[in-house]
């Protein structure tokens, strides 16, 4: 088949490898976001999957937008037989998805309709899901609402983080894919439509919820530790010191205090009371500094991190 491939992140990037790896569809164009401001210095900066496209002489294209005529008049131009989107970041008007011979498909990341959206990874992690895994969709116009054709099923580990399950997802996704571009292409696909009653929506991460509120129960907090592992990252604060928190578990001292505060200060780390239950954090970031295991950074900071310090 002719393929359009739309995507941007590393998550995408693996999905186009596959089908470039296959060998057995030609991918006549690669749509990705317009190169993005990034790092301290706000530098231009270009996608993986703009990057993989150049490495491998794709025909490319960076619009801003597919809802004008022009773009659309653009990409009917390829007279492709499907698309396939993967983490594209730009809304599909029913107008595209229309244009491809045989439509659009979607690799989404969680077994639909659980977790619509877009963080659904790190908004599996959060919830203390057990499971879950890549769908392959017929796109329409409703927000990952389309009828399944295929998925992939995956165990989340309790020490999972975000960067790790994005890591698993795109292994399983990339043969998913594959098996799902087969069964297109031979016209044995067969679509089932999502159960509404169970959906659910996984809302884009603001950099806010990243604050650890102390008085949630230890075990939320863990959760939302690994699932802002590695962005945005949760953090706190001592005094007007901001501590990016990146690992911790959960511990079953019987120590009693107030929340936020620490309880013990040692070689395993920072035990900190939480609304219920406690929390041992072994991996801190200071301003300005690279995350470092808190035994280190104790020898050179213990008084910042004292027994009766509290984080706030």
């Amino acid at each position: 088949m002719k393929i359009i491939f739309a995507g941007t992140p590393a998550f995408a990037a693996t999905h186009l490898q596959s089908i470039i790896d296959q060998g057995q569809h030609q991918v006549i164009a690669v749509y990705t976001q317009p190169d993005r401001p990034a790092g301290r210095g706000k530098k231009l900066t270009a996608s993986a999957v703009k990057l993989l496209a150049e490495q491998n002489n794709l025909p490319l294209f960076q619009p801003e937008t597919l809802k004008t005529p022009d773009q659309q008049q653009l990409l009917s131009q390829h007279n492709a037989d499907l698309m396939v989107v993967v983490a594209y970041g730009l809304l599909l008007p029913q107008a595209v998805l229309d244009i491809p011979r045989l439509g659009c498909i979607n690799v989404h990341a969680s077994l639909l309709p659980r977790w619509r959206g877009a963080a659904p990874i790190q908004r599996a992690i959060e919830a203390g899901d057990n499971e879950t895994g890549v769908s392959i969709m017929q796109m329409e116009a409703g927000l990952d609402t389309g009828p399944v054709i295929s998925s992939a099923h995956c165990d989340i580990a309790p020490e999972d983080t975000s960067d790790s399950l994005f890591e698993k997802l795109a292994e399983l996704g990339g043969p998913a894919l594959l098996s799902a571009l087969s069964k297109i292409e031979s016209g044995t696909a067969v679509a089932s439509a999502q159960d509404e009653q169970q959906s659910t929506y996984a809302h884009k991460i603001d950099k806010s919820e990243a604050l650890i509120n102390w008085s949630d129960s230890a075990a939320n907090i863990e959760r939302k530790i690994r699932a802002f592992n590695p962005f945005p990252v949760a953090y706190t604060h001592m005094g007007d010191i901001r501590i990016k928190v990146w690992s911790a578990q959960v511990s079953q001292s019987s120590a009693v205090g107030e929340p936020g505060f620490i309880v013990t200060s040692g070689a395993e780390g920072l035990l900190v009371q939480c609304g219920s239950g406690h929390l041992l954090i072994s991996q801190i970031q200071l301003a300005g500094k690279s995350r470092m295991a808190v035994a280190e950074i104790l020898k050179s900071r213990a008084d910042l991190f004292a027994v009766g310090a509290r984080f706030t």
